[in-house]
């Protein structure tokens, strides 16, 4: 793969990035913002300061790039942009990239056009960065699923006879995918507890987060068309961090035999930044070991997976966060590319903007586990939060804080924060 400019780590910006922040110069992510009441446009972020791309365009600061329709950056989502294909979002990076570097006056020396297109990251609003016609959740953490699969199953048979022979997924609900900052109700349902005997209708009583990165599908196949393990990566252009809510009581009741329905589809949460692949390069890392070996269509070549820190926090109503996990991207057993590969063997077909999440992030030590189930085994063993109150699932007035990022060479590339509040149940 050629060198990829925009990632060196030598480069400086004239823009003000605070330290250890998740947007320096080598990031350059893309989302959707608006401010005051304005129509939401596309942007891009370092440090703390948003950067309006509809603005740049109609300055003429997109003109060397020579875009075929540079109006994209006006709409509001990024499909049209992501449409344009790999090529161009490199190209448009590595534009973005050079405008903000030290040494470039163009930009540095027009204040007017700084005022005009630069926002205080805390005074605008995010939306949700592209229009997703689907959404599709993986189950690809072995240490998650042998976890589950102990807790309810059989400890020595905890993954099922298909878990190391295919990425297992889901089909999930798109239209309640949020942006970070929304926030959302208490989910109601039906749940059976042990000691009944009959199901009945109650909020849940198992709310649980689950930590997630999902990526953004970035072109459009054809049904009956797959993509291979080789060529997927040109089908995605970043990723995002997801909080995959989970009622476990509703599920546990529901699940058999077609899988999660009211448990799941009630909201999931996303961070506003998409990070591309190519801002992701200089963190890949090989996945683990795949015994037995798998069919010719999942086989890939090179490193699949990336090191990036994964951690989540939970905030009392009114209190100080607690952190509570510590995980990480490279503990995938299936892989992206792997995941599209398989997604589309059958014949189905992508859209741009669609949305595949990788299942719940764990590691194989006790603080790497990405949900709640896990953390407290359950409910069996409580967390202690720093307020003193204990936790075995998620309470009303409760802020889940997903955040995440890669490190490598002096630089950080992260995601800022995936955040969501837990409402009472809407009556």
């Amino acid at each position: 793969m050629a060198t990829i400019k925009a990632n060196n780590p030598a480069l400086k910006t004239w823009i003000k990035v605070p330290k250890n922040s998740d947007f320096p110069i080598q990031n350059i992510p893309f989302g959707i913002f608006s401010y005051q009441g304005s129509s939401p446009r596309a942007c891009t972020r370092i440090g703390d300061t948003v950067i309006d791309l509809s603005v740049l365009v109609e300055l003429g600061f997109f003109d060397k790039l020579r875009l075929e329709d540079a109006s994209v950056f006006h709409a509001e989502v990024l499909n049209d942009f992501i449409s344009l294909g790999k090529p161009v979002w490199r190209k448009t990076r590595e534009h973005l990239s050079w405008l903000f570097q030290e040494d470039n006056t163009l930009l540095k020396d027009d204040k007017e056009a700084q005022k005009q297109a630069f926002y205080a990251a805390d005074k605008v609003v995010m939306h949700l960065p592209v229009q997703i016609g689907d959404y599709t959740d993986f189950y690809s953490s072995m240490e998650h699923a042998t976890n589950v699969g102990s807790m309810f199953r059989d400890p020595k048979n905890a993954l099922l006879p298909n878990w190391k022979h295919l990425p297992v997924g889901y089909h999930g609900r798109a239209s309640s995918i949020v942006i970070s900052g929304t926030e959302i109700h208490r989910p109601k349902g039906q749940i059976k507890p042990a000691d009944v005997e009959l199901p009945f209708f109650t909020p849940t009583r198992q709310l649980d987060f689950e930590l997630e990165v999902a990526f953004i599908v970035g072109g459009n196949t054809q049904m009956g068309e797959s993509v291979t393990t080789e060529n997927a990566e040109d089908y995605i252009f970043g990723l995002v961090l997801f909080n995959d809510w989970s009622a476990r009581d509703i599920q546990a009741w529901e699940y058999v035999p077609l899988g999660p329905f009211l448990a799941k589809n009630f909201a999931s949460t996303i961070s506003p930044w998409i990070v591309t692949l190519d801002a992701l390069e200089p963190f890949r890392t090989a996945t683990p070991k795949q015994k037995p070996e798998v069919l010719d269509y999942l086989k890939f070549k090179g490193k699949k997976n990336f090191d990036i820190n994964l951690e989540v926090s939970i905030a009392p109503d009114k209190g100080k966060e607690s952190l509570i996990c510590k995980s990480n991207f490279k503990y995938m057993y299936w892989n992206m590319s792997q995941q599209l590969a398989h997604h589309t063997v059958g014949g189905c077909n992508m859209r741009v903007g669609d949305m595949c999440a990788s299942g719940t992030i764990s590691g194989s030590s006790p603080d790497s586990y990405g949900s709640l189930l896990e953390l407290t085994w359950k409910g069996t063993k409580p967390l202690k939060l720093k307020d003193g109150s204990e936790r075995k699932f998620i309470e009303d007035g409760d802020t889940v804080v997903i955040r995440g990022y890669g490190e490598k060479d002096g630089i950080r590339i992260g995601f800022g924060e995936c955040v969501c509040k837990i409402l009472p149940t809407k009556k």
